[in-house]
């Protein structure tokens, strides 16, 4: 897998001045004090040695603008910056609650939100909009899914989601913690949406870098980037300790994230490729299925290779063809039948091999 350039993890961090990590105003730093961050909820790594920041209490007010763990953002009254946009931040937060799309909502249709969703912010083409929606819903695509669905929304065998009519929807938890929560505090400046009937923020102030979180894969004009997943509670513990030493070297952070974390599993082979795309942002990642040997008969001593896991944005369907055809066209020796199993409780592909059949002759 290459990595774009945009992955400069550790060049990247070390060329951001401080208040470019001010965005995390919940975290304050004390160093006589161990505490953990408003985000720390979301790790399950074990305490670190090393003392966390604290976090900062929601009645801390700044002496001045250097403390301000928040973005300024602009004030179009000319007055203070608390009073610019508060009552659009309040509105836009009210709305998604009208539309019943928070995570304490019941379900709702999806074509009856993207309605409301192209007269107010995106009066464009539906196709998009809907990919985009099913896709922050698969648990295969995302390491963590943005939205909960309800219906056919997709397989990791490239199956199509269901019509819109047929859908339900509502955001996840994390959504609203991630995306939602710092709205209030005039963390980024409100717009006019299209048609200027109402006012829209510009962009989230998200509490985590998603960017990371969950990867992005897309291709632009002389330009290309592959962001793979990583997992949530190495992340949140990667960027409390870059906080806490914004001077951290790439050996001291891989301490805390050692490397990606696909949604599907898999074996990433080596370690160098990891390195490279930390260091330089381009580095190539071998990832393996995930594989486990069953013994079907005792008497026969007839054994079967069970694949578990598959490499991250793999067609489970079109990979179980591919061992079919090697094996019809007598490039793959040594297997009787291979059949899907996978259910709603986990992925197995059964790989039955031949008497006298050795199952590491068939993994090689």
């Amino acid at each position: 897998m290459s990595l774009s350039s945009t992955l400069r993890f550790s060049s990247l961090l070390h060329r951001l001045p401080p208040p470019s990590l001010r965005y995390f105003s919940f975290l304050h730093h004390h160093q006589h004090h161990r505490s953990v961050s408003d985000l720390r909820f979301f790790s399950s790594s074990s305490p670190r040695i090393r003392p966390v920041v604290q976090s900062r209490r929601r009645d801390e007010t700044p002496t001045d603008d250097s403390e301000n763990g928040s973005l300024l953002v602009k004030d179009s009254n000319g007055g203070s910056p608390g009073g610019g946009n508060g009552r659009f931040t309040g509105g836009f937060y009210l709305q998604c609650m009208n539309w019943g799309f928070l995570r304490k909502s019941r379900l709702k249709n999806v074509l009856e939100l993207l309605v409301r969703f192209w007269a107010s912010f995106h009066p464009h083409g539906d196709t998009a909009v809907y990919d985009a929606l099913v896709r922050m819903a698969q648990d295969f695509s995302l390491r963590c899914p943005l939205i909960q669905g309800h219906g056919n929304f997709g397989s990791v065998d490239a199956d199509p989601p269901a019509a819109m009519r047929y859908t339900e929807c509502r955001l996840d938890g994390l959504t609203e913690a991630v995306f939602l929560a710092d709205l209030e505090q005039d963390t980024v400046d409100f717009v006019p949406n299209f048609d200027n009937s109402q006012k829209e923020p510009s962009l989230f102030p998200t509490r985590l870098p998603t960017l990371l979180l969950n990867g992005s894969s897309g291709i632009a004009v002389g330009m290309a980037t592959k962001i793979p997943p990583h997992n949530l509670g190495e992340l949140v513990d990667v960027l409390c300790a870059l906080i806490h030493n914004p001077d951290a070297t790439l050996q001291e952070l891989l301490e805390y994230m050692p490397g990606p974390d696909f949604p599907t599993g898999g074996i990433i082979m080596g370690n160098q490729g990891i390195l490279d795309a930390y260091r330089s942002g381009q580095g190539r990642i071998v990832v393996r299925g995930k594989t486990d040997v069953e013994l079907l008969d005792s008497k026969t001593k007839r054994s079967a290779v069970i694949i578990k896991e598959i490499p991250y944005q793999t067609n489970k369907a079109s990979l179980v063809e591919k061992i079919a055809e090697l094996v019809e066209d007598k490039n793959l020796d040594g297997i009787s039948d291979i059949r899907d199993e996978s259910d709603r409780s986990g992925m197995r592909i059964v790989i039955e091999l031949k008497r006298g059949c050795r199952s590491v002759n068939c993994l090689k």
